[in-house]
């Protein structure tokens, strides 16, 4: 069977702040308990501290060797399209192209109306984006159709472009990245979730002539036990509250307990399809728990 990839969401500022560790140190943490990536989100303005995705990630990047640096998920559509392929080809040079690219479209109203996009236009630039981020990578001539009278563009120093991973749940997530993507990459959704998805993705892949593109699901948890952990009910009532599900949907979702128990959540996901897992950190120090999910990823080989 195919080996099944985890990879961890970087601290935040807060936590950063709270567990007395910056980007560098904790990229080089999960790299070397044997994580296979290190992920970083991409927002601009949601009202707390965070930082600028891109040059989190190239942080990281230069910090580590051979870890995959991801983003979680990047919005192209919310910068000109020349200014993002400029930090995708620089991300993917300064790292020696370990890069995958998490795209998303989302981020709320007030975010896009900071960049100065409306946000009525965020599916469309993001599919332009998509279509167009390949041919501008590698260092062709390019007309930017959303910039005034479409100037034309070629980038340089040219760059590889990475594999790309569709995130979200949605029916439009998967009907991009069965068109247009090299991943899915839902967060918090259950296995039968993953399983139903991962038909309608090869059915709609097959018609575009493609082949199905990968499954990488996004994660919460807080592994172990011990005084100020979250419990799986306080995890679940967060995402419940954050994204509108109901509580009894979400409690299933978190990983919690010993790493083998976490291993056993992750083998449902396998099995539904999956091939990689992105798990942020709810709570509980920071590299702890970092040593916790290499432990569970050592039981899914076994």
């Amino acid at each position: 069977m195919e080996s099944f990839k985890i990879g961890v969401i970087l601290p935040g500022v807060d936590v950063m702040r709270r567990d007395g560790i910056d980007l560098r140190t904790a990229a080089r943490h999960a790299e070397d308990a044997g994580l296979d990536g290190v992920w970083h989100g991409d927002h601009l303005a949601l009202g707390g501290p965070t930082l600028d995705g891109p040059i989190a990630l190239a942080t990281a990047a230069a910090a580590t060797a051979e870890i995959t640096v991801g983003t979680s998920v990047f919005i192209p559509a919310i910068r000109p399209l020349a200014w993002a392929a400029k930090q995708i080809a620089t991300l993917q040079h300064v790292s020696g192209g370990r890069v995958v690219l998490g795209v998303g479209s989302g981020g709320g109203p007030g975010q896009w109306a900071a960049a100065g996009v409306p946000y009525g236009s965020r599916g469309r630039r993001t599919d332009t984006a998509l279509e167009l981020l390949p041919r501008l990578l590698v260092g062709e001539e390019v007309r930017l159709p959303d910039a005034p009278g479409e100037p034309p563009v070629r980038l340089a120093p040219a760059a590889a472009m990475p594999p790309v991973w569709v995130g979200n749940a949605s029916a439009v997530a998967i009907r991009r990245a069965a068109r247009l993507g090299d991943g899915w990459f839902p967060s918090l959704i259950s296995p039968a979730e993953v399983a139903e998805g991962r038909v309608r993705l090869a059915e709609l892949a097959a018609q575009h002539g493609r082949p199905t593109p990968v499954i990488a699901i996004g994660g919460a948890g807080a592994l172990g036990t011990g005084p100020g952990l979250p419990s799986r009910e306080e995890i679940a009532s967060g995402i419940s509250a954050a994204y509108g599900r109901p509580l009894e949907e979400a409690v299933p979702i978190p990983l919690t307990g010993h790493p083998k128990e976490a291993a056993e959540q992750l083998a449902a996901y396998r099995e539904a399809g999956a091939s990689h897992a992105i798990i942020g950190i709810s709570g509980g120090d920071w590299r702890t728990q970092v040593d916790l999910l290499a432990e569970a990823r050592s039981y899914l080989r076994l």
